[in-house]
């Protein structure tokens, strides 16, 4: 069994991963420099809002990356945090939101 839910990010996996797909690899690779790259947003914002996607989506290595890049861009630790309590609003928002679909059906059955 292993120690960790989620393997270490490692030259290695990313190797394996280039390998296995490599063109499709580096299109990702100049997407993700695309869209992080300072446009209309500069670069502090978009991590920023990585930093709460990613806290949406759960993934633990945007997390931690997306994070470490925040700080990188000039993002203070109080910054991150915000995006993390925005990420959790809108999560939870969501759940309030779908209530409807609760409510609607509870209608529909006469509940």
């Amino acid at each position: 069994m292993a120690d960790n839910l989620y393997p270490t990010a490692s030259r290695e996996l990313n190797q394996k991963r280039q390998e296995l797909a490599p063109e499709i690899n580096d299109a990702f690779v100049a997407f993700s420099k695309s869209v992080f790259k300072a446009g209309a947003l500069d670069t502090k914002t978009k991590q920023l809002i990585a930093v709460a996607a990613a806290h949406v989506t759960q993934c633990p290595y945007c997390i931690r990356g997306h994070a470490k890049q925040a700080l990188r861009a000039g993002a203070t630790r109080e910054e991150v945090m915000e995006a993390v309590w925005v990420a959790a609003e809108m999560r939870a928002g969501a759940a309030v939101a779908h209530s409807n679909l609760a409510l609607d059906e509870m209608n529909e059955t006469g509940g």
